[in-house]
């Protein structure tokens, strides 16, 4: 069984309910479609029910098990709008601005997932990361212990004798510009966090660089060999070694002849990139010139789940990430 089928086998067992806000856009209507005929998730489509079935049947959806809430006609929007300004009012909302936020189809679902009516949200396929995020924070907050949220992909590599049968996390390829070596170690704790949790195998988790065990040396580099000694004292049971060159870290020959004492070497699956530049480029490179499947940027370090799209996601890859959403809600 493929990744993402795994994960929609999981989703099955536990059916959880995920918010859609960008029902505006025929891939959501149609990644809707595939979720309910699929039976791995409810799903809660926000905006105008009139606009919403106009387009699903102009463009032949079935969507008539989702559940459809208009945020300016809803008995739960004047709730909903208190709930907002009695979370923010300290730092200066007013019940005014709430009433106007929680029109907003995005504020709206962050509300549903915080009184519990709903488990988890996606967005992004016309929302930027900061207007999906910015309201996941003022609302949901951090998860308790988190030091910092970040963003991965997993990447499912077609053909691929690397990583988990061609399955890896990429961090932090979607939030976090450049981060400094403590907020890198966060991001590799997080990620080799994420890989057992989803994929339900030992994450190994490789710090990248230019170089491999000293084979280079600057400031970028000791970013990176301080961020893996900082994971390897604060997690001491975390499999992570670095600094390592993409090759040295997935392709064993190579691993085995740049960094013969590593047990990463050659066997990483977790790649965590130095900064968003090489994150966001690694990922781009390997979804088109590889044909992977990417799915994200999920978050990591939200109190309820929360997950960004690629503006350029397809309606099967925001199925995916629904069904991601909906097993992450179980846990």
């Amino acid at each position: 069984m493929d990744f993402i089928s795994s994960i929609k086998e999981r989703a099955r067992k536990d059916i959880k309910k995920v918010v859609l806000p960008e029902a505006s856009d025929v891939r959501i209507l149609k990644a809707a479609e595939i979720a309910l005929s699929e039976a791995y998730a409810e799903i809660v489509l926000v905006g105008n029910e009139a606009s919403i079935k106009a387009m699903a049947a102009e463009n032949n959806i079935d969507i008539t098990k989702a559940t459809i809430v208009d945020p300016l006609n809803s008995e739960k929007t004047k709730e909903y709008a208190e709930g907002l300004y009695e979370l923010r009012k300290a730092k200066g909302m007013t019940l005014e601005q709430a009433e106007e936020l929680v029109k907003d189809e995005v504020y709206y679902g962050m509300m549903m997932v915080k009184m519990n009516e709903a488990d988890g949200l996606v967005s992004g396929a016309i929302h930027s990361t900061s207007d999906t995020l910015r309201p996941a924070l003022q609302i949901l907050k951090t998860a308790p212990g988190t030091k910092l949220v970040s963003a991965f992909f997993i990447m499912v590599v077609p053909d691929c004798e690397y990583g988990d049968d061609g399955v890896f996390v990429f961090g932090d390829c979607g939030l976090n510009e450049n981060p400094d070596a403590e907020q890198l170690a966060e991001i590799a704790a997080s990620s080799s966090k994420s890989f057992e949790q989803l994929v339900g195998k030992e994450s190994r988790v490789a710090m990248l660089s230019y170089s491999t065990m000293g084979s280079a040396k600057s400031e970028l580099t000791q970013k990176v060999i301080d961020a893996t000694n900082i994971v390897k004292t604060n997690y001491p049971e975390i499999k992570v070694d670095g600094e390592m060159q993409l090759d040295a870290a997935i392709v064993p020959s190579v691993g085995k002849s740049k960094a013969p004492n590593s047990e990463i070497a050659g066997r990483a699956n977790t790649l965590i990139f130095p900064d968003l530049n090489a994150g966001n480029i690694g990922y781009k490179l390997t979804q088109r010139l590889a044909k992977a499947e990417a799915y994200g940027p999920l978050c990591q370090g939200i109190a309820r789940p929360v997950n960004d799209l690629s503006r350029g996601c397809s309606a099967e890859d925001v199925a995916g990430v629904v069904a991601i959403t909906a097993v992450q809600a179980q846990m």
